[in-house]
């Protein structure tokens, strides 16, 4: 019981709010609220300072937070040790991912991967590549689909080369061009798939030595594509991402080849814990 409140503090403070750690924990609000005040009661001290706009921690909160990650983390990795001695009855895998891959990738690898192993656990975290670096670095997830190349201390896998795409509204004078020149696009506002340094996009327009016109920015693909379809603008995405898309839209080649790397990485496989290696050996691609 000790461990459910050490993570009811965990997810609390991770997402600032009892409302959604007691989602992510399948507990009710006042459940998750009542363990964070046990443990209030058994160390003498008050973690978090409650609020309207949700909850932030303490001075000694932020000292123990540390201490309750790294005990969580101890009790995921005997859960797995005790799944592989069991043949893998039991066990947590948990992925760093961004939507493109969790959308189209991720379900049908881990329907394969249940039939065989039905019991594994799976925890998915959405984010952008460099969110995604952090938590394989903590250790806050076992693997990360990420762009590659990333940090070097990492073992990659490399996965697929997924091209880049110009995504227009339907009825636009450019969608009559089977490829679209980068410089054309540069004349018409632009919505950018951009968050810190995740600037693959960019990079198009500083090979071609041009600069769009940016009206807009954002890292979710699916807000772009709907402005997009509304005639606010143009844009470059993933192709990935624009498999089954329920927006209306002309998708066209660029005129130059522009492409980015996927791939899956990890800390390092001589630690990884057998479901990871298991799972794995379902990527596809490999």
């Amino acid at each position: 019981m000790n461990i459910q409140k050490y993570r009811a503090f965990v997810k609390t403070v991770e997402y600032g709010s009892f409302t959604k750690a007691a989602e992510v924990l399948h507990y009710s609000q006042s459940g998750v609220s009542r363990m964070i005040n046990d443990l209030e009661k058994e160390w003498n001290v008050l973690l978090l300072e409650r609020g309207k706009t949700g909850v932030k921690l303490t001075s000694e909160g932020m000292k123990l937070l540390p201490h309750a990650k790294s005990v969580c983390a101890e009790y995921d990795k005997l859960q797995t040790e005790v799944g592989e001695l069991n043949g893998l009855q039991a066990g947590l895998i948990r992925i760093g991912t961004f939507s493109s891959v969790a959308t189209h990738w991720l379900p049908k690898i881990i329907r394969e991967f249940q039939k065989a192993y039905p019991g594994i656990d799976y925890e998915l975290l959405l984010g952008d590549y460099t969110e995604i670096e952090q938590w394989i670095a903590d250790g806050r997830v076992d693997c990360g689909f990420l762009r590659l190349p990333t940090r070097p201390e990492f073992e990659t896998i490399f996965l697929e080369q997924d091209r880049l795409l110009a995504v227009l509204p339907e009825g636009h004078p450019l969608a009559r061009l089977q490829k679209i020149p980068v410089a054309s696009l540069c004349g018409e506002p632009f919505m950018l798939l951009e968050k810190g340094d995740n600037a693959e996009i960019s990079r198009v327009f500083e090979r071609c030595r041009l600069t769009p016109r940016v009206h807009f920015t954002t890292w979710d693909d699916y807000a772009i594509m709907s402005m997009v379809e509304n005639g606010l603008g143009v844009s470059i995405l993933p192709e990935l991402i624009l498999r089954r898309i329920p927006y209306r839209l002309a998708v066209r080649e660029l005129d130059i080849p522009a492409y980015r790397k996927i791939g899956i990485a990890l800390r390092g496989a001589k630690t990884a814990s057998l479901a990871l290696k298991r799972f794995l050996d379902y990527l596809p691609y490999r």
